[in-house]
């Protein structure tokens, strides 16, 4: 499946504390002629500092590392290379831990459970748009969100703090939180891929966000995010 070599394969760097499971994620990487295997750590300081003269187009992180959290990286990285995609890794399936990733910019959330397979798969669904997360933290996500909808705080009162969003914008921030890529959406409204393209640039514009994952994250803050049925056929 993966014998065909990418003339531009996407740069990934790994921070990984437990060994076996590093030189998993790293085979599993070498594996896919998609990928480039840049750089990996078993800490954050180290991969902090190699963020401070190089890039990188994925960051795979777990949170839990002996001198401190991955959010740090995925904040660094986020600050560092706007452009890069970022998916979690990890055992720790809490709500706060959760929130957090996608606060400071992950795009995807994936527990250790996956195979070498599915972690391949993951980052090519990742770098095309969409956002694997493992059904479990799916469904606490979404729970998390119906709960604070039922109670609104009144600094958003599904206001949206002052930001409006069109239907068609609304229609395709809601398809991304729940995971679709780019290309899904635009199959689901029947519009091209630019035109999601487009609408999104103004959705981040809007929210002040750079990458899936804030924006995700900002939108449900602030009330924005409605999960009903999109209308198709609308520019």
């Amino acid at each position: 499946m993966f014998s065909q070599a990418s003339p531009n394969p996407t740069s990934v760097m790994i921070v990984e504390d437990d060994a076996v499971t590093r030189k998993m994620l790293s085979l599993a990487v070498e594996s896919a002629p998609h990928f480039r295997l840049v750089a990996q750590f078993d800490s954050v300081k180290p991969a902090l500092a190699w963020l401070e003269t190089g890039a990188v187009d994925i960051l795979l992180t777990d949170l839990g590392l002996p001198d401190g959290s991955g959010i740090e990286i995925i904040y660094e990285c986020v600050r560092r290379c706007p452009k890069c995609d970022i998916m979690v890794i990890t055992m720790a399936s809490d709500d706060d831990n959760i929130l957090a990733c996608i606060e400071a910019g992950a795009s995807g959330y994936v527990l250790k459970d996956a195979g070498k397979l599915d972690v391949v798969r993951a980052l090519l669904e990742l770098r095309a748009g969409g956002s694997p997360i493992s059904p479990i933290i799916a469904r606490k996500v979404l729970a998390r969100m119906r709960d604070s909808r039922r109670s609104p705080t009144p600094a958003v009162s599904g206001t949206g703090g002052g930001i409006s969003l069109t239907k068609r914008e609304a229609a395709i921030l809601d398809l991304i939180a729940r995971g679709d890529s780019y290309g899904e959406a635009a199959k689901i409204l029947m519009v091209s891929v630019g035109t999601v393209q487009t609408h999104i640039k103004n959705i981040y514009d809007k929210l002040s966000v750079h990458s899936r994952g804030e924006a995700v994250y900002e939108a449900h803050r602030r009330g924005l995010l409605q999960f009903e049925a999109p209308n198709k056929g609308e520019a």
